[in-house]
């Protein structure tokens, strides 16, 4: 079999089932309750939530069985197999421009939201800046680490994800989840559209695959962790709209981190407890950023096989820095991730149908 020396197994179906986690709860969970809760009446955008995690959790499962059926093989070498190596260049140049945009994102992101909440006096180009050199670290590591980054911070994040849905449980207005069922079909069919944009992130098994020694079990894993992604979204969700209410949410850009600002605790502790949850979002930012950053290198080394990971992390950095400062205004911020949201779903299914099809005449196994 026709093995990559960059994949030699490295890490374990749980390391995929956690990686799919945080790669899914990241910066999109802050915002998710406002994208539904803009197509949606009352508090029907949950249906629309579970009707996505679904739909998502199919897909996460279809793409990690036709990669898993290429063990220890590159996106590239399995996708040359299937459908010619000139398409299989193309749409792995395509995935490397879009995992670059996403890092872009996450970037930008993380500036508008510190600048908001805690740092207002300090410009948001030194905040990006600052993140982007603890990205550019972690991913200039082995692939390994970063994984193991994501097993060490996943405990972190399940605890955050538990005092941001239950510290506010009793500030729920239960009967603003009245009356059910207000939406037509067209916003049930937006938010469920929205709602797996949301959790495309576990379409980084596509790439992250190729490392797991014996991925037999990798397409369970894959969904159940969109699966588990998919729970936490959906009770946040209505902790949101039971404490701010559908038409409130429609109005806030984070709803998510809103929530942590309406909390106090007893005795004074914690003067500002959204300062205490902020350090718990920056390491999810942290997490989706080197994911995306790491996607795009190995890509962009898949083509061009002679190209040196730290050259090209040192080569992107300045680029990836100053396409993020081009928004000017947060609403620029909005409407990127929006396209650049249509443009993700709309190739991930391009790209998963011809997969399918192509595997589906050829079968796996393409090197023996």
């Amino acid at each position: 079999m026709n093995r990559s020396p960059d994949y030699q197994g490295i890490v374990s179906d749980r390391d995929i089932l956690i990686t799919v986690i945080t790669n899914i709860i990241g910066v999109l969970t802050l915002s998710s309750p406002r994208v539904v809760a803009e197509v949606t009446n009352s508090s029907d955008g949950w249906i629309t939530v579970l009707l996505g995690g679904i739909i998502a959790s199919l897909c996460g499962w279809f793409i990690a069985k036709i990669a898993s059926s290429f063990p220890n093989q590159s996106f590239l070498t399995y996708t040359s197999y299937l459908l010619s190596k000139p398409v299989a260049i193309v749409m792995t140049l395509i995935f490397s421009l879009q995992f670059f945009m996403t890092t872009v994102f996450y970037v930008r992101e993380l500036a508008a939201l510190s600048h908001q909440y805690l740092f207002d006096h300090t410009p948001q180009e030194i905040i990006s800046l600052t993140f982007l050199f603890v990205v550019i670290y972690a991913v200039s590591g082995s692939q390994a680490g970063i994984f193991r980054l994501n097993v060490l911070f996943f405990p972190i994040l399940v605890v955050g994800l538990f005092l941001v849905i239950f510290l506010p449980i009793g500030l729920i207005d239960w009967e603003g989840f009245l009356p059910l069922f207000q939406t037509d079909f067209e916003g049930y069919l937006k938010g469920t559209y929205f709602s797996v944009v949301n959790m495309l992130g576990f379409a980084i098994v596509f790439f992250y695959i190729g490392l797991v020694k014996n991925p037999r079990n990798t397409p369970k894993m894959t969904a159940y962790g969109v699966l588990v992604t998919m729970g936490f979204n959906l009770v946040i969700y209505l902790v949101c709209v039971g404490v701010f209410g559908n038409t409130t949410m429609r109005n806030m850009f984070f709803p998510t981190f809103d929530l942590s600002r309406t909390v106090e605790i007893p005795g004074g502790f914690f003067e500002r407890f959204d300062a205490f949850l902020f350090l718990f979002w920056t390491i999810i930012f942290f997490t989706t950023a080197t994911m995306a950053l790491d996607v795009t290198v190995m890509t962009l080394r898949m083509v061009f096989r002679n190209f040196k990971k730290i050259n090209a992390v040192i080569m992107l950095s300045p680029i990836i820095y100053f396409t993020s400062m081009v928004p000017k205004s947060y609403l620029d911020v909005v409407s990127f991730n929006r396209l650049l949201g249509h443009f993700t779903i709309i190739y991930f299914l391009l790209v998963t149908i011809l997969l399918g099809i192509a595997f589906k005449i050829k079968g796996g196994n393409s090197s023996e």
